[in-house]
């Protein structure tokens, strides 16, 4: 197992050194001087735009920033915003449990409702309930974010007023929220009510970063488990006389969940990027908001530094993925 957990974690320095070098280039492909961007309206004077270009390091070699950039990267140094003129990491982690708490509700909501359903439209293949399922989740894999977010938005809070527009809470309820997570910091608050509220307005945004996993989680377990339900030890299970809950829930599903789990692991990928449309329809105060807000006002720092953050993220991710993999199936740690 060491051996096997040491190889996956050697593909993680290339990887994040090719990260590097995609979130130096990515903000410096996008047209627009960041000095001009942060002066606005007001403009810079020719003396003070030379020293800010000297202040920032933009006189230098394009490979000298990225050689700076890099070691400071190396260091744990990721920089100072240019705009707010603090450090990316208290930023980033400011904002990022906001974040978070989104997509663990929407990944919860996805693999609920997904893994099930999955599971019965493969029992139930080529029935009625079979077809209705796997087209609604084509057509949830389909739906483009925004649109799904604007059309909840004017059915639930428009037209019928179940669901608040925007925001994480009522600006009714005020109280400290030192962990980040407004669900559990209301829950222990002493405003009744506050977390009733936090709950409400979580709901909509659930759903709309939850849909594309739960369709993909859906449409994965049922050809999974379809493939493994034609094994022979599932009808040598089946004719022991074993109950069907115990052959599909216990024998098919364990040996169907490693593509599954591979797909969820992506799917964390899917919800970081998610999160930056449905944050920003949502106004919910998260890295997905900041980081656009940062791209439109060319904070190369805070792009960079988030973009890294986010990648090694991902890749700690698909590091446990496999790690469970290995768990699953010990036959995939001889590999």
């Amino acid at each position: 197992m060491f051996r096997y957990l040491l190889s996956r974690l050697l593909t993680f320095l290339p990887t994040f050194f090719g990260v590097t070098i995609i979130s130096f280039a990515f903000i410096r492909m996008l047209p627009g001087d960041p000095i001009i961007v942060m002066a606005g309206e007001r403009g810079v004077s020719e003396e003070r735009y030379a020293e800010l270009i000297q202040q920032f390091g933009f006189d230098q070699p394009i490979w000298r920033q990225y050689l700076d950039y890099l070691g400071g990267v190396v260091q744990g140094d990721l920089g100072q915003s240019f705009v707010t003129k603090k450090p990316v990491w208290d930023e980033f982690f400011a904002l990022f449990p906001a974040t978070l708490e989104l997509s663990i509700c929407a990944m919860i909501f996805a693999v609920a409702l997904g893994l099930p359903a999955g599971v019965i439209a493969a029992v139930n293949r080529g029935k009625l309930f079979d077809r209705t399922l796997m087209s609604t989740a084509l057509v949830g894999y389909s739906m483009p974010i925004f649109w799904w977010a604007l059309l909840l938005i004017i059915v639930f809070s428009g037209m019928l007023g179940i669901t608040p527009v925007s925001g994480r809470i009522s600006l009714l309820y005020y109280f400290d929220n030192p962990s980040g997570f407004m669900l559990w910091d209301a829950l222990v608050s002493d405003q009744k009510g506050a977390f009733w509220s936090a709950l409400h307005h979580l709901i909509l945004p659930t759903i709309v970063l939850g849909t594309i996993p739960l369709a993909v989680i859906a449409r994965q377990t049922r050809s999974a488990m379809l493939e493994v339900l034609s094994e022979d030890y599932i009808r040598t299970a089946r004719a022991k006389g074993l109950a069907p809950g115990r052959v599909n829930g216990v024998h098919a599903l364990r040996n169907a969940l490693i593509p599954v789990i591979t797909v969820i692991g992506l799917s964390v990928g899917t919800l970081l990027a998610g999160a930056i449309l449905t944050e920003t329809i949502f106004s919910w105060p998260g890295i997905g908001k900041w980081m656009v807000d940062s791209i439109f006002r060319r904070d190369y720092p805070v792009v960079q530094g988030g973009l890294l953050l986010i990648a090694v993220m991902v890749m700690i991710v698909n590091l446990t993925v496999d790690v469970l993999y290995g768990l699953i199936n010990p036959k995939i740690r001889k590999r």
